[in-house]
């Protein structure tokens, strides 16, 4: 009992209280009591081999830039005095695709085997039987893929094969099911080839985002055309197009053609012109979009449905023509689209100049007061999410089968992993996918991290041509050493500047709304966000998250919400929304007493996404082993659907997993706990739970994570390793 109420323990039951020892020999023993002998030999063991992890940092800590002085006397220390902190940071890296020697050629796969593109130069098999004969034995006799959509489009390299391969090793269909999902769009926001090679090559222009920098050059300190000073309460009594039911379920964006047709011949907005391109998402009507915008950049539902198939045909081939469409002009497409500029007609310049003369949008039939009347910044899309429950953008974790986890929970706003804007504008697939939204996600909204103002403005506005998202987090937070030496995350709170340009900028080019994600500062007991929210306010931004703890704190100690409080305050009418600390509906309960708009919940969710549940419904969950099982289940599933059921997406889908039942492991059930709530800082200690399962769950050790994988996704491949991504969270 005493250990149970020790400081930083969470207080569990006596009865539930074990040794560490009894803990490990329970599950070795398979939940039956082991013998005698046994129990001598691995205790002999574990004084030796146990816990690594705090091991980890006598050996590791150098990379940490802290003192190795006392490596050589781990053995005299108690590793429970001081848990391993930081990261993993040489953990080591084994890609999916090492687990597969001999790979099938993905036009094979697909069905199109005399088509390789590479020819005798591929350097992957084409023969199946070959395949096969080195191909390790399937995991499973159903394929999630297969009795959901009707066709697995991995084929023969799917690990549950069996459930839709024929005798000749066919793919077997399901044309119910195929036809029951055909035309609708599981998944948005992908990179097309066409894109990717724009930017990879550096033709993609940005129009707005150079306009805005050329201001910023000739010394306006940020305050470029059409950029926000004030976020006032004016309403547009109408909310625009994005808030449509057609356009929500599709996932329409305008078309890159209407956009640069509403640029001047050096590619700078007009500032009568400004607002037909702003209104193209915010709140004008179809007919009125048809005036402004021309032929090419007609808005439409129906107009728009037609010219972006990708979002409703999952087929390769349509995605990529449709996206090329969406994502980058053709060339001739955009010199249709800007003839105004290039070629300007006698009287086409005359009927699209405004009073000025300045060179407006061709225009079809009369001019309407959309035409002329500029959008103002209040008129700009809202974010109207006070109240709700906000997920937070959490790095390797918050991945798209997670975030489905939580959304069927009951969480309300979703967030995208931070995405490295420079990366973005590079092209890399891998970022790319970070950006990825699924259907069920209707708040969505992408995070961005960057440390400068031309990187940050020019990414916003290939976003904001791009992809579907509803809003865009900037963020200001992130901690880690890897960003906050190059001048992001936390360090713009210290460059005031920066930090100006960039929310200025970025607002400029968004018809989205802008939000920014904070902490309280960068030094531990000096407070600085006070200072900075009401000037964020006046830069444009929407919203602002803050996280109660400061870059040096990371995640110690607990969140100080009564500065949260004070801070919306100084916020307000702008929403403020808190995040910190919050495990229970009791911890909501006193965040939202605070004055906050919302809140935000981050590690509260990896630890138990039910908590969401839990809110609402105000109570305390009890959930059996079973039913978080079950949910590790739906995790799985989720994930091959997301990743793939072929060898790489079967190991991509376990290393996240594991990742996920690091921060798992910690919670503690609602039955064996002293008193109500568990706390999110208190370690859970020993215990045994109410079955094997749930003393599974509870484990601290990797090899027992891996136990776990293993039950939902078959054994490891042989040369199998994980470490995970911070060293507190396990051993081995």
């Amino acid at each position: 009992m005493a250990a149970a109420l020790a400081p930083g323990v969470a207080p569990v039951r006596a009865r539930f209280l074990t040794s560490k020892e009894q803990f490990h020999a329970y599950l070795r023993a398979g939940g039956e009591e082991e013998e005698e002998e046994e129990k001598e030999e691995k205790k002999e063991e574990e004084q030796v081999s146990e816990p690594p992890a705090k091991r980890v940092k006598a050996e590791e800590l150098g990379q940490d830039g802290e003192s190795q002085g006392n490596a050589g006397e781990e053995g005299k220390e108690r590793p429970e005095k001081k848990r391993a902190r930081g990261q993993n940071k040489s953990r080591p890296c084994m890609k999916p695709n090492c687990y597969e020697q001999s790979r099938l050629c993905p036009s094979v796969t697909q069905g199109c085997g005399g088509q390789c593109h590479f020819g005798p130069r591929c350097r992957f098999l084409h023969d199946v039987s070959q395949y096969l004969a080195a191909k390790p034995a399937d995991l499973g006799q159903r394929c999630v893929l297969f009795d959901t959509f009707g066709r697995c489009p991995y084929g023969v390299t799917c690990r549950f094969g069996q459930a839709h391969l024929g005798d000749s090793h066919q793919n077997l269909v399901n044309a119910a099911l195929v036809q029951q999902w055909e035309g609708k769009v599981l998944v948005r926001n992908g990179l097309s080839k066409e894109l990717q090679q724009q930017l990879r090559k550096r033709k993609f222009s940005f129009h707005k985002a150079e306009e805005f920098l050329r201001g910023l050059r000739a010394g306006k300190g940020g305050k470029a055309t059409g950029s926000s000073t004030e976020v006032s309460n004016c309403t547009d009594p109408q909310e625009g197009l994005r808030d449509s039911p057609v356009l929500q379920e599709q996932g329409e964006d305008p078309r890159p053609e209407a956009l640069q047709s509403s640029q001047g011949a050096d590619g700078a907005p007009k500032p009568e012109v400004l607002p037909h391109s702003q209104r193209a998402d915010g709140a004008l009507k179809p007919e009125a979009l048809q005036n402004s915008q021309g032929a090419e950049g007609t808005p439409k539902p129906e107009v728009m449905q037609s010219s972006r198939g990708a979002e409703d045909t999952p087929k390769p081939e349509v995605l990529q023509n449709s996206q090329g469409a969406e994502d980058a002009a053709r060339p001739e497409a955009l010199q249709n689209s800007r003839g105004a500029e290039d070629a300007p007609k006698p009287e086409v310049v005359r009927n699209s100049q405004g009073a000025d003369g300045a060179p407006s949008i061709p225009t079809l039939g009369p001019l309407t007061d959309e035409d002329i009347t500029k959008l103002r910044p209040c008129e700009k899309k809202k974010l109207e999410i006070q109240g709700k429950l906000y997920l937070a953008p959490l790095t390797t974790c918050g991945n798209l089968p997670f975030r489905r986890i939580c959304k069927r929970f009951g969480a309300d706003v979703t967030c995208g992993e931070m995405a490295v804007c420079t990366n973005l504008l590079q092209g890399q697939s891998s970022e790319w996918a970070l950006l990825k939204r699924h259907h069920t996600e209707d708040i969505f909204g992408v995070q961005l991290e960057g440390a400068f103002p031309d990187t940050m403005t020019k990414c916003a506005e290939l976003l904001n041509r791009t992809i579907n998202v509803d809003f865009v987090d900037i963020n200001v937070g992130c901690p880690i050493d890897l960003v906050y030496k190059k001048g992001g995350g936390c360090a713009l709170m210290t460059r005031s500047n920066k930090f100006e340009q960039i929310v200025r900028g970025m607002n400029s080019v968004l018809d989205v709304p802008l939000t920014v994600k904070i902490r309280t500062g960068v030094q531990e007991k000096v407070n600085v966000a006070h200072k900075i929210i009401p000037r964020i306010r006046e830069w444009g931004a929407s919203m602002v998250t803050l996280h109660g703890r400061s870059r040096e704190q990371r995640y110690t100690r607990s969140a100080d919400w009564a500065y949260i409080a004070e801070c919306a305050r100084l916020a307000s009418p702008m929403p403020l929304f808190g995040n910190g600390d919050i495990l229970s509906y009791e911890d909501a309960n006193r965040a939202m007493q605070m004055g906050v708009s919302g809140i935000m919940i981050a590690r509260g969710a990896l630890i138990k996404p039910w908590l969401f549940t839990e809110i609402k419904e105000q109570r305390h969950w009890d959930i059996s082993s079973r039913e978080r099982f079950d949910i590790l289940k739906d995790f799985t599933n989720f994930g091959l659907e997301h990743w793939g059921s072929d060898t790489q997406g079967v190991e991509k889908t376990r290393k996240f997993l594991l990742e996920w039942l690091s921060f798992l492991c910690r919670y503690i059930p609602v039955g064996l706990l002293e008193h109500l709530p568990q706390k999110i800082n208190e370690r859970p200690p020993y215990y045994l739970g109410r079955d094997y399962l749930e003393t599974l769950m509870a484990s601290q050790n990797v090899d027992d994570w891996i136990k776990i994988s293993e039950l939902l996704l078959g054994p490891v491949p042989p040369s199998f390793t994980f470490l995970p991504k911070h060293k507190a969270n396990s051993y081995r």
